[in-house]
């Protein structure tokens, strides 16, 4: 849960913030239509109303399925280190292969540093997962099969909200802050969740200027391996041995955490493959061995019910 405390020390750093412009991102292709998360404006915006820029508003693109509802639904949430989202090869593609086998897919456009830090990133995702809850017969969608996927910095972003949740107010005056923001699965494509030195680092700063930018807050552990308790999201979680951005251990210890602790979770290290394969498709054929990901995604998502089993990968 993200604690007010949190939130006063950022709009305390807020007056500095100000002076820099938000990263705005285009918009994914093939979306139907855009949700803002927050109309009136979003919490810690440093601009709301008429001098709000793109990127100062945090908006869900939809992906509906086709058919009978109510279907399971997937927040899709690109990578980009916090600096840029990758709209397209870590969101539009996976949520229009999500929609095609009948789950109702959002690709969310987060806020992103240096003009936002810790934890707008956080509130936005946590919103998200609210907002689909909470207008779920208007969206066709199951409130009890509302998942998660992230990539990369996404991928930490995923884990975070599958750890660190709340069943939500019930004295808030917004309806939708009385809702749960807790994924009922996740899906963690290349993310870092172990920020410990037992994890290493090459150059991280070079790698991922955005992710140090936002993990520098020092009013929380933001290290999602230790966050790991027995109401974490079930987790598929896929990586490389051959990313040299975010160390594969990273997978590794995160799917011993949710092992410890009960959770139900399935781990595919794959030995090929850099950073930032997306859905692993269109790969050189030297890779060609990550095309299978996709497929035993489907199979976890089947074994679970949130695929029908007749959906073919």
């Amino acid at each position: 849960m993200i604690r007010t405390s949190l939130l006063a020390a950022a709009l305390m750093a807020m007056p500095l913030a100000a002076q820099t412009p938000a990263t705005d991102t285009a918009p994914p292709a093939g979306f139907t239509k855009t949700i803002v998360l927050w109309p009136e404006g979003a919490p810690l915006a440093l601009r709301t109303g008429t001098a709000a820029t793109d990127g100062d508003v945090p908006k869900l693109y939809t992906y509906p399925a086709s058919g009978a509802g109510p279907h399971a639904s997937v927040i899709v949430m690109p990578g980009g280190g916090y600096t840029h989202l990758v709209m397209d090869k870590e969101g539009s593609v996976e949520a229009k292969w999500l929609a095609a086998h009948g789950i109702d897919a959002f690709v969310l456009e987060y806020r992103l540093s240096p003009a936002y830090r810790f934890p707008a990133p956080m509130l936005d995702g946590s919103r998200a997962v609210k907002y689909v809850r909470a207008h779920a017969a208007e969206l066709g969608v199951n409130p009890a099969q509302v998942g998660v996927w992230g990539f990369s910095a996404g991928g930490h972003l995923a884990s975070y909200l599958s750890a660190i949740h709340s069943a939500g107010d019930a004295k808030a005056k917004d309806p939708i802050d009385r809702i749960s923001d807790r994924p009922d699965f996740a899906i963690i494509s290349y993310g870092r969740m172990d920020l410990s030195l037992a994890v290493p680092r090459p150059n991280p700063t070079a790698a991922a200027p955005g992710m140090e930018i936002v993990l520098s807050a020092p009013t929380t552990n933001l290290d999602i391996v230790s966050q790991v308790n027995a109401d974490t999201s079930p987790t598929f979680i896929y990586s490389t041995t051959g990313d040299q951005t975010v160390d594969s251990r990273n997978a590794a210890h995160y799917y011993n955490a949710l092992k410890a602790a009960g959770v139900p979770a399935e781990l595919h290290i794959f030995e090929l493959g850099p950073h930032g394969t997306g859905f692993a498709q269109n790969l050189p054929d030297s890779e060609r061995e990550l095309k299978i990901w996709p497929t035993l995604l489907a199979n976890w998502m089947q074994l679970h019910g949130w695929m029908k089993p007749d959906a073919q990968p």
